[in-house]
Order: C-alpha cells, then sequence, then structure tokens
C-alpha cells in the first residue's frame, strides 16, 4: 500500500549568534503524517500504532489540546479562529513532527500544513518546552511567489533559558515535497540572535523504510532530549546569559498572526 504520508531524512542545525556564537549539527529524521491517513498507516505498517504502544508510535495526546480524538477538528476550529475558510469538499492536515520511539518523544516543533485540495491556506507552528508548555502559532499562508512561505510572529511563550521573551519568530517554510525545509530566524531589539533549521529529503514511508531508520537513527527521540541539555551545558560554559522560566497562563495556548507579520490578533487559549 502506497500513503501520502513519508518520512523526511535530513539535518538540524542550530546557530547562535551572540553574545558567544555557537553551533551544532546532527542527524534526524521526522514524519509527514496526512492526519486522515492515521488509520490506515496503524493496520498497514508492521512497525507504526497509533494511539497503542508500538516501535514507532504517533499519540494524539503529545499534541492539540492532549486530549485523544479531534486532532483535525482541533486544527479546523483554529483556522475558522482566524477567519481562514475551512474547504467544504474537506481540510487536509499533513503534520511534520518527531514520531514516539520506544515509547518517548519530544517535539520543539511540530508544523502543521493545512490543505484546501493542493492547496495550502495555512500552518500552524505548535511549539514545546521542556515545561510541559505548548502554544501554537495560526498564520494563514497568502500568496508565494517560488514556493516558499514566509512569516513572522511575536514570541508568546519561554522556550530557552538562553533566550529572552522580547523576540521575533521569522519563519521560512518550503513546503514538503520532494524536500522539505523549516528553517526560523529569532531576533530580539539587538537583531538576528539564533538560528535553527530542519531540511530533509522524501522517502516512502514503509515497515522497511521505518526498520532502517531505526538502525540510522537509534534511540534518535532520547537523543535529541539530551543533546537539549548537552548544548544548554555548552552554552553556559561559554558564558551566555540566563533568562528565567516564565511560566505560560495556560499550560497549552494559541495565538493568530497576520500573514505579513507585524501585530498578534487576539490570543486563544485552552486551558488544561
Amino acid at each position: 500500500m502506497t500513503f501520502r504520508s513519508s518520512i523526511y531524512a535530513g539535518h538540524v542545525v542550530h546557530a547562535r549568534h551572540r553574545p558567544h556564537a555557537h553551533k551544532m549539527r546532527y542527524r534526524v529524521f521526522s514524519l509527514l503524517l496526512d492526519l486522515d491517513e492515521l488509520p490506515l498507516l496503524d493496520k498497514g505498517l508492521r512497525f507504526f500504532g497509533h494511539n497503542r504502544r508500538a516501535l514507532f508510535s504517533f499519540h494524539d495526546t503529545d499534541h492539540g489540546v492532549g486530549e485523544k480524538g479531534g486532532l483535525k477538528d482541533w486544527v479546523s476550529k483554529h483556522l475558522s479562529d482566524a477567519d481562514i475558510e475551512v474547504p467544504k469538499g474537506g481540510l487536509r492536515v499533513d503534520m511534520l513532527c518527531y514520531p514516539r520511539i520506544f515509547g518517548y518523544v519530544f517535539n520543539p516543533l511540530t508544523v502543521y500544513f493545512c490543505h484546501d485540495g493542493d492547496r495550502l491556506v495555512a500552518i500552524l507552528y505548535e511549539v514545546r518546552n521542556t515545561f510541559h508548555e505548548r502554544h501554537t502559532y495560526i498564520i494563514p499562508t497568502g500568496q508565494s511567489l517560488d514556493n516558499t512561505i514566509r512569516h513572522s510572529c511575536a514570541k508568546e511563550m519561554y522556550v530557552s533559558p538562553f533566550v529572552p521573551m522580547e523576540c521575533t519568530y521569522d519563519f521560512r517554510i518550503l513546503p514538503p515535497s520532494e524536500k522539505v525545509l523549516v528553517a526560523i530566524n529569532e531576533r530580539d531589539q539587538q537583531g538576528d540572535l539564533l538560528f535553527a533549521s530542519f531540511a530533509g529529503e522524501r522517502r516512502p514511508l514503509t515497515s522497511g523504510a521505518l526498520m532502517r531508520a531505526l538502525l540510522s537513527y537509534p534511540l534518535m527521540t532520547l537523543k535529541i532530549m539530551g543533546a537539549i541539555h548537552w548544548e544548554a551545558l555548552l552554552l553556559w560554559a561559554k558564558g551566555n546569559p540566563i533568562y528565567r522560566h516564565k511560566a505560560a497562563k495556560n499550560r497549552v495556548a494559541s495565538s493568530i498572526a497576520a500573514q505579513n507579520g507585524g501585530t498578534m490578533g487576539d490570543l486563544k487559549n485552552e486551558p488544561r
């Protein structure tokens, strides 16, 4: 069976510009999951489970408001709140995220690509920090002449102890096809501060491909969390300033941004 869902194998890059430069690069893979295909993937892939234990798995509770079921409805509601028309023929949502491996995952950023047929109408950026807080930024895509989507929005949730809250995210997205790119430039009042990106190449999603990914990226999700803490230690050792955690008003929240960046829309809180 052939799926729309796929694997993207590539590299994550983080580069801090100041006051003490620091850079890291490591190999990862992400899954692009068509939400409508999840039941088929659960049945058709030997090593994949949806909302159940498996070597690789996807659990609804890791995203959205943290509840089982209704993830696509959660996306549709956000589009409606942002005055983005939900297509009558049905919304297609492709999620770019890490899967659970041996039951564990941490997704610093999950990207939802929302389609009306072949037209990309909006992107949701779901940011998660290590304090179990999530914030989703909803932005319509608008027009793109070179197939590259550019978005900007104000930072609304504390993420890293080495980055202040008063920052802006500039996203540059090459939507998934044979390749995918998710690049983020974070800037404060003094200018560019941090660059992060994931660039990957598409591979068909099969049971064999999942097993090869396990062998090529063993314990990847555990290594991601380990790398976060290791790189934090290196940043601290270099003397980069530390900013204390500012707790979010709601553990799960979202906000609407204009396509051209600038002013944020009304904050949509989803208390748990």
